[in-house]
């Protein structure tokens, strides 16, 4: 009988070291993050502006200028998010 708690114990290592090693790849490359990290930076200098010329308050707003920044340099990433025309998510 304990034979058989190991092949399950084993089983279910297996399975998990299969699930580690699947998520083990990077969501956004490094070059990507020293992007963020910059304008975070900026951010919290005060110095990061928006399109429009204003000073950037939101921190959220840093992190998308950053993510934006690092699309136009060719970083490696997941696509933008893809919202609807009113920003709701609408299954007709």
């Amino acid at each position: 009988m304990p034979t058989a708690r190991k092949s399950s114990s084993a089983k279910k290592s297996s399975t998990a070291k299969k699930a580690a090693k699947k998520s083990s790849g990077r969501k956004y490359s490094p070059k990507a993050s020293k992007s963020v990290e910059r304008e975070m930076r900026a951010f919290k200098e005060g110095k990061l502006k928006s399109g429009s010329g204003q000073t950037v308050r939101n921190p959220k707003q840093a992190i998308a200028i950053g993510l934006s920044e690092a699309r136009k340099s060719g970083a490696k990433m997941p696509p933008p998010p893809h919202e609807s025309s009113n920003g709701k998510n609408n299954e007709s």
